[in-house]
């Protein structure tokens, strides 16, 4: 098994063709298929279906790919770091952000890493906090937000930021930073809702619980953008985190107020890999979020957010 047997189904696994693969690769067609057949025999299974629609990888073909990708980007990160010029850190740091998070931090993070140390290369990476853990833990990310989370025998968890979960309801219905909303009041409304299993569901249930409050959910889904859309053309109100609707509310395409009876919060914490050896790209790049973080809350852009294990005031209210 070598390096240009992993390219090889790699590349042909998302392209799905052995021909376009070896243009990519820059090979003659049977160079490609020379060396998938190889590793087939090495392994003594079949890695690809030949199909009319083209090459499609086998279940274990499926693993393969998985870590043969994997273990081509370790070899790529490896490169980066050791050949550096002289006195520049450089590497590939791969980063997870929440969604709620993204369009705060995603443009300023990568402005001020480009700025400050143009040898390390971003990944950026946005998804629930469940799908970050799960990469985090299979070693795709060498960092990521997550929220409500201790640390684990897997991952140190640094808590950052603990702030308030808002109700969120067409423009119309005039909420306002400084009138909370009741959670049963909320809950009176239909409501677009996250998917059953979301994290951030399992905070609005155990709200419901705690109110005794019967929710009427008219829809679900994973996306707190179609969330969003759904609840500006009329369909129902949400619960959403500020920092995910300040820019909405800004704009007047949705009104939001705090929740309270009970009030929600969620922690965001910077999950890191337990007992790895941390580069120093990455290193660079985690206190570069955190000095991210800190300054939109300090700097109010972060709604009803407070940093932790700190004496820093909490952001202003509204979002």
């Amino acid at each position: 098994m070598d390096i240009k047997q992993l390219r090889a189904i790699v590349t042909v696994a998302e392209v799905g063709s052995v021909t376009r693969a070896a243009e990519l690769l820059h090979l003659v067609q049977p160079a490609v298929t020379r060396q998938i057949r190889t590793l087939e025999q090495e392994l003594g299974i079949d890695l690809f279906e030949r199909t009319g629609q083209g090459m499609r990888p086998t279940e274990a073909g499926a693993i393969m790919v998985d870590r043969a990708r994997r273990a081509l980007g370790e070899l790529e990160r490896a490169r980066a770091e050791v050949q550096p010029a002289p006195g520049v850190v450089t590497g590939i740091v791969t980063v997870g952000l929440l969604e709620s998070t993204s369009d705060l931090l995603a443009e300023p993070l990568v402005t001020a890493v480009a700025r400050a140390h143009p040898g390390v290369e971003l990944r950026l990476m946005t998804a629930y906090s469940g799908h970050l853990q799960q990469w985090l833990d299979d070693g795709d990310l060498d960092l990521t937000l997550l929220y409500n989370l201790d640390s684990t025998p897997s991952l140190n968890a640094r808590p950052l930021v603990r702030e308030q979960l808002w109700a969120v309801a067409p423009a119309s219905a005039g909420l306002r930073a400084d009138r909370p909303v009741p959670f049963a009041e909320a809950a009176a409304h239909p409501l677009v809702m996250p998917a059953s299993g979301h994290a951030l569901r399992r905070l609005i249930d155990a709200a419901a619980a705690r109110s005794g409050a019967a929710m009427d959910i008219v829809m679900q889904t994973n996306s707190m953008r179609v969330q969003k859309q759904l609840v500006g053309a009329g369909h129902g109100w949400t619960v959403l985190p500020g920092v995910g609707i300040a820019e909405d509310v800004a704009r007047g395409t949705l009104s939001a107020a705090p929740l309270s009876e009970p009030d929600v919060r969620r922690s965001i914490v910077l999950g890191t890999p337990r007992f790895t050896r941390v580069p120093p790209a990455v290193e660079i790049v985690a206190r570069e979020l955190v000095l991210q973080i800190n300054t939109a809350v300090e700097q109010g852009r972060w709604p009803s957010a407070r940093i932790q294990g700190g004496d820093n005031s909490p952001a202003t209210e509204g979002p």
